[in-house]
């Protein structure tokens, strides 16, 4: 028995009775499951066989241009700088810290140095993933979370610094999450639920057998979660779905007492607190969407009586319909705000009593955000800033002044020069007259060719895809393949209307953007369908399955990871991990008017009898995000139903979950496996 049109060797899924003929591929670890996966990875294996070479060639291309043995940017805190260091041929980096230089310079002393964490050893080639990794107030503890099987459920430990003694704490299904209060002996950590949902805060004193209940959120859409402010001072507790927040705090110096509501949840009112110094006043600071959608900036003195209520929240960053209030970032001498205009992040810094100033740049698109306000009193800030063809950079911004300097510049080995790559940004127009940006980059000599051309996409949650650098995507550019960046509505480019208009019942705007950005680079002479391949994951994978189902003509080939592409029958299952908590992104398919909006888009439940480009579907086995059931069951649709001979691939990662393997030569190694899948379709000469 084979599938029609199919290569004879593909595997066959057996189609059970009932509406959803592949639902038995839902029975994680059958052995008739299993065997399955694997036999999609040997049939992978199989038709990529011939690209063994290439791949080797591709991987120790790719590492041949990182420097595996290389130094973090130390951050000062305390008497210590802390950082880590990579090494040639380790997975990970490594965690320590030295004293502080009596210059306050960055400079490190090996022969002080104490390591702190050494994730090589705890990964002991498994899976690994640190969760938290937060010192203690006093410097003399480590807090760590540990995930070893991709699944998102850590482990607690505490090491006391003086000693190297571990504690592994006696709790099960945390997030992951640990937070100080300023005594350095109480900690606060969330427990998951069955839907691996953030839902309670617990309290636990270092010695103790047990932990006390801190808060329980039983409202399925909302997620929970602890974290110091800026002041450290304060302990915040944030609960938020998609639409709604409340905030609760409680002082770091009682971490005994009962954390206080600042303002109770109001159905769509989204407010986020933190604490800091304004004219020398102890400040609550609050951004908030009350005023506006882009949110609007608030303040209010700290009130020995308690907490400032919403009534006496005073407009410090008034509402601007143009500019969007993505974040701000607090120092005892200044407020860093992260906005967004035109498509672009803008870093702006009010000085205490000096002007405010927007942070200048030299390229026209790119990324940039606050890595690391260091300490509270600090005169200084740290920014990253990368573009397509700029490698990142840690920018050191002097908040009185605006002056700048690049610490430190992630090196690029081998020949490598910034000017012989062009970065672009693009408009095209969607089909309602909406101008939808695309970033680009692309060889210079190639400039205005027709070009191989890898077209990248996301469009939900309203996260932003800002151009970023990667040594990996050089490989592509040196053979001739331009990269680009399709910003489309349901992500965050353009401020909060970009992502409502991206959403529930705005979502099929998400995916005519995106055929339109394609249409537009065919159009303007940039590729050609025949050269066009594209990708994406999570909800971007979604994003793909959709275009190819309306679109199919238009691409050569499709990379999807863990793609969100059985969103229906998930988002009707409420006992799915997270399923409650996304109605507010994609809708509540149990009301009849959602059911019909969700099918109509739905990758899985849209496949047709139709001529499909080339695919490489990837999936984690212990993703606890997208389960790796809706890759293989919309594969194993794909097979019977379409009317090509190309190739379809499934690699299911059986020891990994959403972010794929861990490691950063595993890493490496995945990227050469997709590059060498578009090369082989592609056809391109080696």
């Amino acid at each position: 028995m084979s599938f029609p049109n199919a290569t004879p060797s593909a595997p066959i899924a057996r189609q059970a009775q009932g509406s959803d003929p592949y639902a038995w591929l839902q029975n994680r670890d059958s052995d008739e499951v299993l065997d399955y996966l694997k036999a999609e990875n040997d049939y992978q294996a199989q038709q990529l066989a011939d690209q063994t070479a290439l791949r080797e060639t591709l991987f120790q291309e790719i590492k041949g241009r990182i420097l595996e043995t290389d130094l973090s940017l130390p951050s000062p805190w305390g008497p210590y700088l802390y950082y880590t260091r990579t090494t040639e041929g380790d997975e990970y980096a490594r965690h320590y810290r030295c004293p502080r230089p009596a210059d306050d310079s960055n400079s490190i002393d090996e022969s002080q140095e104490e390591l702190l964490l050494d994730p090589n050893v705890l990964a002991a080639g498994g899976f690994f993933s640190l969760g938290a990794f937060s010192i203690s107030p006093d410097h003399q503890r480590l807090a760590y979370s540990l995930d070893t099987s991709g699944d998102e459920v850590y482990q607690l430990y505490v090491k006391e610094l003086s000693s190297g003694a571990v504690s592994s704490l006696p709790f099960e299904d945390c997030d992951g999450s640990m937070t100080w209060a300023n005594d350095s002996n109480t900690l606060f950590f969330g427990e998951l639920d069955e839907t691996h949902r953030p839902h309670k805060l617990y309290r636990h004193r270092l010695g103790d057998a047990c932990a006390d209940l801190v808060f329980n959120e039983p409202d399925g859409r909302f997620f929970l979660h602890c974290f110091r402010s800026s002041s450290e001072r304060q302990l915040i507790l944030v609960l938020n779905s998609k639409t709604t927040s409340e905030a609760w705090v409680l002082d770091a110096e009682h971490p005994e007492q009962a954390f206080v509501c600042l303002a109770p949840r109001s159905e769509g009112h989204e407010y986020f607190p933190d604490h800091g110094l304004l004219d020398g006043v102890w400040t609550w600071f609050i951004r908030s969407n009350q005023s506006g959608i882009n949110f609007a900036l608030y303040h209010s003195p700290q009130q020995a009586s308690g907490v400032p209520t919403r009534d006496v929240w005073q407009t410090l960053v008034p509402h601007d319909d143009a500019v969007m209030l993505e974040d701000m970032s607090l120092n005892a001498r200044g407020i860093s705000l992260s906005l967004r205009e035109g498509g672009l992040p803008i870093i702006e810094v009010r000085p205490q009593g000096l002007p405010a100033y927007r942070v200048q740049l030299p390229d026209a698109a790119y990324s940039l955000f606050v890595q690391d306000t260091l300490e509270f009193e600090s005169d200084r800030i740290r920014l990253r800033y990368q573009s397509l063809n700029r490698p990142p950079q840690v920018r050191q911004l002097d908040l009185a002044t605006g002056d700048q300097v690049v610490l430190k510049e992630t090196p690029v080995l081998g020949t490598f020069d910034a000017d012989a790559y062009v970065s672009q940004r693009l408009w095209a127009t969607a089909a309602d007259g909406t101008q939808v940006p695309i970033s680009l980059v692309v060889r210079r000599d190639l400039v205005g060719k027709a070009t191989p051309l890898y077209l990248y996409g996301y469009g939900a949650y309203g996260e932003s895809l800002d151009p970023w650098f990667s040594h990996a995507r050089l490989s592509l550019l040196d053979r001739g393949v331009a990269f680009a960046i399709a910003h489309v509505r349901g992500g965050g480019e353009l401020g909060e209307a970009w992502y409502r208009n991206g959403k529930q019942e705005h979502k099929h705007n998400t995916f005519s953007d995106f055929i339109a950005c394609a249409e537009h680079l065919i159009a303007n002479g940039l590729t050609s369908a025949n050269q066009l391949v594209i990708s994406g994951g999570s909800a971007g994978g979604l994003l793909i399955g959709a275009v190819l189902n309306q679109r199919p003509d238009l691409f050569k080939a499709a990379i999807a990871e863990v793609p969100f592409v059985d969103v229906l029958n998930t988002m009707l299952d409420p006992d799915l991990p997270l399923t409650v908590t996304e109605y507010d992104e994609w809708g509540n398919p149990q009301q009849p008017e959602v059911y019909e909006r969700i099918k109509s888009y739905a990758p899985y439940e849209n496949v047709s009898a139709q001529a499909y480009p080339a695919m490489l579907v990837i999936a984690g086995y212990n993703d606890s995000r997208v389960q790796y059931w809706e890759a293989a069951k919309w594969v194993a649709k794909l097979r019977t139903s379409k009317t090509d001979d190309n190739l379809l691939l499934l690699k299911t990662e059986l020891g990994a979950g959403h972010g794929g393997m861990s490691g950063r030569y595993q890493g490496l190694r995945d990227v050469a496996l997709e590059y060498g899948f578009i090369f082989k379709v592609l056809k391109l000469n080696e």
